[in-house]
């Protein structure tokens, strides 16, 4: 394998130490040219790496980079031309494609995505595809910087809550802590704690992984023993963090919630990830009795860095080769002729606001006023316009709760699915189905929901919910934010938003009888709907 070849593309008068080196030149303006027409992704990085859960983000690309350097040590420079570089530019023109999608799409996350590409590209364009291929590990390590979808975070950190109240809670148990869950509620008697998303494990998750896969490139066992230490990551931090929690709620069953507050909570936090990476290495060692050689685990790991910086000295070694220069021309002129495009918007979205919508729908009678969200709430929703009230009907001894939300821009964050949001306020779900009912209200529109049956305690509701995305009902988050990509893309357009029906399930009542209800509201519903969530004709 060969990073940089020697290839005679310029004379090699040219290439001596007093004059310009042409392919330091164009590697420059590839670089430039890349950082300008990715730049959404990059500055979505910087904003991500904010937070609790991606603050390792900037460590990812040094430790991709002292990966790289440590494999290129064992990749002799080449001399002479290397006929297999254009794979390389095909995988920058895939970079640049995904990238402009993004772009279109005003999604950053896809752009950072295609950043990766990109570097993959300019790997293989440097080795060849035969050697090139082969230099996967450090560029695979770089997403580990990347933020997850919003879909995906919220999913995971919302199960992971889950899995730690869970686990938490049997610790508690084992330490003779009476102690009662609900939901994401922990119940003390005395006093209750709440599992957030900053308590999911989340911001140890993706640094161990981090960790782990480094672990597993530097370990120098079977396969097998690196694939089982690269997965092990997971489980171990959920299981650490259940002990998080567990010692927290012990910490505030005997001597009070304040003791949790503060330093001792981030210190609590900082000890669960040193124990986390302490497993991995106990792990790690007791796979070594596996081992036929049987070493021990300091020659196990690969961690000699003689050597390291001189590699970087190899740069002057890059050639101004045409599969280089067609790169760097391609991703300048797609940056400079993005810059000269007129920005893309969708005008203005005309609606109405929900402080207009209709009291009454037809024999559905809104009782008092609509309901304002609590302030954390309110944020952690994220609308740009919502809606909630109860309505009611003479004869029918139930509600219906009406609940809507419309986001403008929904790529940067947009819709929580109810999926989600209803099992961390203590309710479960016992069942939840897709279905279509077009048929029930007698059009041939495909028209998708979800119907779900939640309870808490001896209570029981049905819910039906969709979201709306321009004019489409759609039951899934992940299909809403697939249509939500390609409207941005097609229309500039990244507005929509979710309805959501609720009504109680008596105990001498059927579930026929309370779907009945939410039907005969839904159907008022859709009649001033478009006017308040604009579909495509809008």
């Amino acid at each position: 394998m060969s990073l940089f070849s020697q290839d005679a593309t310029l004379p090699q008068s040219r290439q001596s130490s007093g004059s310009i080196h042409w392919g330091l030149v164009w590697l420059a303006i590839a670089t430039i040219g890349a950082g300008m027409f990715f730049y959404p992704g990059l500055d979505a990085l910087l904003v991500a790496w904010q937070l609790p859960e991606y603050s390792h983000g900037p460590l990812i690309p040094a430790l991709s980079a002292l990966l790289f350097l440590r494999q290129l040590k064992d990749v002799p420079a080449r001399p002479g031309a290397l006929p297999d570089r254009w794979p390389g530019v095909a995988v920058v023109m895939l970079a640049l494609t995904v990238g402009m999608l993004g772009r279109m799409a005003n999604i950053s996350d896809i752009v950072a995505y295609a950043t990766i590409i990109w570097v993959g590209g300019i790997l293989l364009i440097s080795f060849g595809w035969e050697r090139g291929k082969h230099m996967w590990p450090p560029v695979l390590h770089l997403v580990y910087m990347l933020p997850l979808p919003g879909v995906l975070y919220y999913k995971l950190s919302t199960w992971l809550q889950f899995v730690s109240s869970e686990l938490g809670v049997w610790f508690l148990k084992l330490l003779a802590v009476p102690v009662f869950l609900e939901g994401n509620v922990i119940d003390l008697g005395v006093t209750k704690l709440h599992v957030a998303e900053a308590c999911s494990g989340l911001r140890y998750l993706f640094p161990i992984l981090s960790f782990s896969y480094i672990f597993a490139v530097l370990y120098r066992g079977p396969t097998w023993h690196k694939a089982i230490l690269l997965l092990s990551a997971a489980p171990i931090t959920v299981v650490m963090n259940s002990v998080r929690i567990a010692i927290a709620g012990y910490i505030v069953n005997r001597w009070g919630l304040e003791w949790v507050e503060g330093f001792t909570h981030f210190f609590e936090g900082w000890v669960i990830f040193v124990a986390c990476v302490a497993l991995l290495f106990l792990l790690a060692w007791i796979m070594l009795f596996f081992h036929p050689q049987k070493p021990g685990l300091i020659n196990a790991l690969d961690l000699e860095t003689d050597g390291l910086v001189r590699q970087v000295g190899r740069l002057r070694l890059v050639q101004p080769s045409a599969a280089l220069i067609a790169a760097a021309t391609m991703v300048t002129v797609a940056a400079l002729a993005w810059q000269a495009l007129p920005e893309r918007s969708p005008g203005n979205i005309a609606r109405q606001d929900f402080s207009t919508f209709p009291r009454n729908l037809s024999q559905w009678q809104q009782v008092g006023p609509a309901e304002v969200l609590g302030e954390s709430i309110a944020k952690t929703l994220g609308a740009d316009d919502y809606h909630q009230v109860n309505l009611r009907r003479d004869g029918v001894a139930a509600p219906v709760g009406l609940f809507m939300a419309w986001y403008a821009d929904q790529s940067q964050g947009g819709v929580h699915s109810p999926e989600i949001c209803l099992p961390g306020n203590g309710w479960e779900i016992a069942r939840l189905e897709r279905i279509n009912i077009a048929s029930r209200l007698g059009s041939d529109t495909p028209f998708q929901i979800n119907r779900a049956i939640i309870q808490k305690g001896e209570t029981r509701m049905m819910v039906f919910y969709w979201f709306e995305q321009k004019g489409r009902k759609v039951a899934w988050d992940i299909a809403a934010k697939f249509y939500l990509m390609t409207d941005g893309i097609t229309t500039g357009r990244t507005d929509g938003g979710l309805v959501r029906l609720t009504t109680p399930i008596s105990r001498d009542e059927s579930n026929d009888a309370a779907e009945a209800r939410l039907l005969d509201v839904l159907k008022e519903v859709m009649v001033p709907l478009p006017r308040f969530m604009p579909s495509d004709e809008s």
